[in-house]
């Protein structure tokens, strides 16, 4: 299991995955809104999503575990 984290503090914007999908290494899991800009949170290796920690609107800090993806 993998758990995909915050790069930064900010808000999330758009949740583009949801649980059960399957993604590859690079695809956009979320997008954080921070300092007004949108930056893309991507899947560090395939698998599938297998929970989602944030909903749209959360506001999360640099660390915090957003989506947990099992190979």
């Amino acid at each position: 299991m993998a758990e995909v984290k915050s790069p930064m503090a900010g808000t999330i914007f758009e949740l583009i995955a949801a649980v059960g999908d399957a993604v590859e290494e690079g695809d956009e899991l979320v997008i954080l809104e921070s300092m007004k800009m949108e930056i893309p949170v991507e899947a560090p290796d395939a698998g599938t999503v297998s929970e989602l920690h944030v909903a749209q609107g959360d506001q999360v800090q640099e660390g915090d575990v957003l989506v947990t993806l099992s190979e």
